[in-house]
């Protein structure tokens, strides 16, 4: 199994590149949000692997990535420096970054302290907030709470287009995250900040965002204020996780953000 073996964990990762083998293709690292595995981007490789190489791996904690107790702490430094392992281990260059939901918290504090490691950022439904737990731990003590927590939040999370069976598939893939995970996460999640790090970033910028009333002005209002060099695209969904209920749309939207700002592009 592919693991990168840290001194204190193991992180499963996947590359994918189909480009032609006489290219030397730029890469793409993607950072799944909470809940969530490397799979989250399972429907972005046909669009991404045959311009790009992609890496794709479970943070500390989720999928097939060494497990964490209840009481870890998870830091924005940690996850940080995780991105930067990887980065490091596997390209000679600096790589696009693309993230999605709470994964924008610790992909902006990479871009803001080391821009000689990121090209661009793609920020697919990123608040700049921190969320509010709002009883969702106690809701996932309970038994078979998890797959109910999360079930309880797919529909506004993937819209009303998304199918009953592809509700079931993402509840399938959240849902198995572990309790102790989710209790650590929401411990570091919630007392987070991200606009401190916004002005800080000088590379290229995309944040898409949907038709959904869970995307407000005021998301946009902040990036617009701080961000250098900003580029929007909006997804028509109603639902507030476009990477996931219209990743063909979203892989798109960053496929041509990707094309203005590769390698020797100022």
């Amino acid at each position: 199994m592919p693991y990168l073996k840290l001194h204190d964990c193991k992180l499963f990762y996947k590359i994918d590149d189909y480009t032609d083998p006489w290219t030397e293709p730029e890469t793409v690292l993607f950072i799944h949000g909470a809940n969530e595995s490397l799979d989250a981007y399972r429907a972005w490789v046909p669009h991404m692997s045959r311009r790009y190489r992609m890496i794709r791996f479970d943070l500390r904690g989720f999928g097939r990535s060494s497990p964490v107790s209840e009481d870890f702490e998870y830091t924005t430094e940690l996850f940080v420096d995780d991105m930067v392992r990887v980065i490091n281990q596997f390209s000679k260059e600096p790589v696009h970054v693309v993230t999605a939901k709470s994964g924008g918290i610790t992909v902006t504090r990479l871009a803001a302290q080391r821009p000689d490691l990121v090209r661009t950022i793609t920020l697919a439904c990123c608040s700049p907030f921190p969320p509010k737990e709002d009883g969702w731990v106690k809701h996932m003590e309970q038994p078979g709470g998890m797959r109910s927590w999360v079930r309880s939040t797919m529909r506004k999370r993937l819209g009303s287009k998304m199918p009953e069976r592809g509700i079931d598939a993402w509840v399938d893939l959240m849902g198995g995250t572990a309790l102790a995970t989710m209790k650590a996460y929401f411990n570091w999640v919630t007392k987070t900040d991200i606009p401190p790090d916004l002005p800080k970033i000088q590379c290229p910028v995309l944040f898409i965002s949907t038709s959904s009333p869970n995307r407000t002005q005021k998301e946009l209002d902040m990036y617009k204020s701080t961000v250098k060099r900003l580029e929007t695209a909006v997804i028509d969904s109603d639902g507030y996780h476009a990477s996931g209920s219209d990743p063909d749309a979203t892989a798109q939207a960053t496929l041509e953000f990707l094309g203005r700002h590769g390698r020797g592009s100022k």
